[in-house]
């Protein structure tokens, strides 16, 4: 049986390099490899991995966070809108706090140029997060992958966008990063 047709996205933000880790975990990079298109909502801190990934992407949809500066500033926007698989995305990195998230959305990311949008992706908080809105937006955070902060595990998304629909969302968590030893 083949896998189903679509665009396979790698949804990552909040990756901190190289501050709270010195690469992307490898199972990650072989997700951004295999896939057709990668959304980065924000918080690169260096833009040495926006180039990596600029190379390594089929295609890359992504915006600037609260920790990035003047040169990741000047190279991606604060908000981006992409159409994948026939799905319209909006991407950000924040959204304000958790409560009244879902109509703050709604209020803002409705439609973009006259046309409704699909998914909103967002970073910041380093949560999970998959709700969707009274008007139907589905809100994506994929966590971190390098900085999991008060949450078990370091994270990514993986999804298919087929048909104008998303499907086969999946929260990937990943390995805790091996603790250096201690010298006596």
């Amino acid at each position: 049986m083949s896998a189903a047709p679509g665009t396979r996205l790698v949804i990552i933000a909040d990756t901190h390099l190289p501050k709270r880790a010195a690469d992307l975990p490898a199972e990650l990079w072989t997700a951004i490899d295999s896939a057709d298109a990668v959304i980065h909502a924000g918080d690169w801190v260096d833009a040495a991995l926006l180039d990596q990934l600029e190379a390594r992407s089929a295609a890359l949809v992504a915006v600037w966070g609260n920790n990035d500066g003047p040169e990741l500033r000047a190279r991606l926007p604060e908000t981006a809108v992409a159409e994948l698989g026939g799905v319209r995305f909006a991407v950000t990195h924040e959204t304000g706090a958790a409560t009244g998230r879902e109509a703050r959305a709604d209020a803002r990311f409705t439609a973009v140029d006259g046309a409704a949008l699909d998914v909103l992706v967002f970073g910041h908080s380093h949560i999970p997060w998959d709700t969707v809105t009274p008007r139907g937006l589905r809100l994506l955070n994929p966590g971190s992958p390098t900085d999991r902060r008060r949450q078990p595990f370091c994270t990514y998304l993986t999804a298919t966008a087929s048909d104008g629909a998303l499907v086969d969302v999946m929260l990937h968590r990943l390995p805790p990063r091996p603790v250096k030893a201690k010298r006596a």
